[in-house]
């Protein structure tokens, strides 16, 4: 069966890669985190520097270097690092992506739009320091 609700693999890098920035009392490089959560390197890399770029982590090159966070746990919302990620958090009404329903009404009722809603919420309600 088909997932009916998944993360993409960037957002999931993300969003793990982040709550362990947070926990370490140290800086965290690339090949641990790629290691700690079965990813490749090059896309922890590229994804961490997404959120570099967006200002929630610093970056340090060289032996001792890695990530740390910029912000405060409880600055950074697990839909912060969403939108860095995959772009702003769209509330769908259709399943299907659909404009228009072939059959008038949604054969999902208004099923699609709830859980998408309740989804961008929870999102927006956790912090890095729901984690910590």
């Amino acid at each position: 069966m088909a997932n009916i609700i998944a993360l993409t693999e960037a957002a999931s890098i993300g969003l793990h890669s982040m709550v362990m920035i947070a926990r370490s009392d140290e800086m965290m490089n690339v090949g641990n985190i790629a290691k700690q959560i079965d990813s490749s390197r090059h896309h922890v890399a590229k994804i961490l520097q997404r959120l570099a770029k967006e200002n929630f982590i610093s970056s340090n090159r060289g032996p001792t270097g890695g990530f740390i966070l910029k912000k405060k746990p409880e600055e950074i919302s697990l839909l912060n690092i969403y939108e860095a990620i995959e772009g702003r958090f769209e509330v769908q009404s259709c399943p299907g992506d659909k404009e228009i329903c072939p059959f008038g009404d949604c054969l999902m009722g208004d099923l699609s739009h709830r859980l998408s809603n309740e989804i961008k919420e929870y999102l927006a309600s956790k912090t890095l320091k729901d984690y910590l």
